[in-house]
């Protein structure tokens, strides 16, 4: 990837996909490119924390990005991890004074991100800006809704089934065993994610592991049997 991100042409053909961007004029988005400022930052480094002024929008070029919220007991909750060419801090293009959320980079990452006063500039000049940013908050709306109805009416193993499968759909990587989950993610992870607990995950997994479905590591997942994952959903539903 970071070869692409060298690559302005193909930097920018990537760039054109992102939803944010989609129907831009070529002469737009080669301005957009050209304002985008670089951020490159280790492992474990922020780019920003729950809170802070939300000065800069991101979209991730290279690496993985965890972003996690502080629950009532000051822990931190992982919400989502982000791979190549996912926007985050979208609450920049709104009036929102600060972030909801906080952005860590889970390894080595590069982002491009824009300036809320360039962000502004753009969208007031390019309609079809605020068009996708309407459209994409709505279905962030959304996700964030059906992802609070399955922890308030579904059962864990449908729960956690579901992150899974959104893992995978994200990130998913065909390999000789299955479909690999390409994330380093613990146990714990997935507890957050799937709004449940450490030892539910681990029980569930090591489950799921002997009857085949997945293959279980300490911080990696492959799923060997979506099938038979599904089949789990529908026999909770029944």
């Amino acid at each position: 990837m970071l070869i692409m991100a060298e690559n302005p042409a193909a930097l920018l053909d990537e760039i054109g996909k992102v939803p944010l961007f989609q129907g831009v004029t070529q002469r737009d988005l080669d301005e957009l490119t050209q304002a985008a400022r670089r951020k490159h930052l280790q492992a474990g480094e922020f780019f920003f924390l729950q809170g802070d002024p939300a000065e800069n929008m991101y979209l991730l070029v290279d690496g993985r990005v965890k972003l996690s919220q502080a629950g009532p007991d000051g822990g931190q909750a992982l919400i989502k991890v982000l791979t190549p060419f996912s926007l985050f801090a979208l609450v920049a293009i709104t009036t929102a004074s600060s972030y909801l959320v906080t952005a860590q980079a889970a390894e080595d990452s590069l982002a491009l991100y824009w300036t809320r006063r360039d962000l502004m500039e753009f969208v007031l000049r390019v309609p079809q800006m605020a068009e996708n940013a309407m459209r994409i908050m709505a279905e962030q709306l959304q996700e964030i809704t059906e992802r609070f109805r399955q922890v308030t009416t579904e059962r864990v193993e449908r729960r956690l089934v579901y992150t899974l499968f959104r893992l995978a759909a994200q990130s998913g990587k065909k390999v000789k065993e299955g479909v690999l989950i390409d994330l380093t993610l613990t146990r714990q992870d997935l507890a957050e994610m799937s709004g449940t607990t450490l030892y539910t995950v681990s029980r569930l997994l090591s489950s799921w592991d002997k009857q085949g479905l997945v293959i279980a590591a300490r911080e990696q997942v492959i799923i060997c049997n979506p099938h038979g994952l599904a089949r789990l959903l529908e026999a909770e539903a029944g």
